[in-house]
């Protein structure tokens, strides 16, 4: 019986003291508290209620914000690309020539084949030299005026109507409007009219003054 009643006891000092416990014990709240706004970090210590802010009456707030960007760029303009034309063989005297000019908002360029004259006589030279064929070999590379000019100044003319030697020379002095060279043997014939008539007043005015020097020494004789 005694025991019992230790028991009633024991239960009955548990229970007083939860209810105790319970009743003085207060909600713990963290000690520190973040709020970040627009970036910037505030520490509140203790307990904070939090709330809507208002602005007093008449009071406003405004925020403007103006930017101004002012750009100047200069470019070049876009390249024009000209096309590019090839030799099909390497035995053929024919060149590629291209060219493109490129401006704001238009460009051309084109392109074609040139035949190099030179380098088709050079071939056929030597065709016709292989040939046997040596006069008209030669004949066909004094077509070039700087070829038909060597040969005049080598005293061997370039044939001309199946004639060589002396009678090309003739025949080449009276049609001499057929030369390859002929502008540039009429600007050399005029320049030596120039410097023969500029020889020729100079003779005769070496001859004026020999003959006045002889007039002023001769004796003269009186009657």
């Amino acid at each position: 019986m005694e025991g019992l009643r230790m028991d009633y006891r024991f239960t009955a000092a548990l229970i007083l003291m939860l209810t105790m416990l319970a009743f003085f014990t207060e909600p713990a709240y963290p000690a520190e508290s973040q709020t970040n706004v627009s970036g910037s970090n505030t520490s509140i210590e203790g307990g904070y209620t939090g709330g809507a802010t208002t602005y007093q009456s008449g009071s406003s707030s405004n925020t403007t914000s103006t930017t101004n960007s002012t750009s100047n760029v200069k470019s070049a303009p876009p390249t024009s690309s000209a096309p590019s034309y090839n030799s099909m063989t390497q035995d053929v005297c024919a060149v590629g020539v291209s060219m493109g000019v490129q401006t704001f908002g238009f460009g051309v360029s084109g392109g074609k084949h040139a035949i190099d004259k030179n380098c088709e006589r050079l071939k056929l030279a030597r065709i016709l030299n292989d040939f046997g064929m040596k006069v008209a070999a030669v004949a066909i590379l004094c077509q070039d005026e700087r070829v038909f000019e060597s040969m005049i100044q080598a005293g061997t003319p370039c044939p001309i109507d199946g004639k060589i030697g002396k009678e090309a020379k003739e025949l080449w002095g009276k049609y001499d409007h057929e030369r390859p060279d002929y502008t540039t043997y009429v600007k050399r014939m005029k320049d030596r009219e120039k410097a023969d008539l500029a020889e020729q007043k100079r003779m005769t005015k070496e001859l004026d003054k020999l003959d006045k020097e002889l007039l002023d020494t001769k004796p003269i004789h009186n009657k």
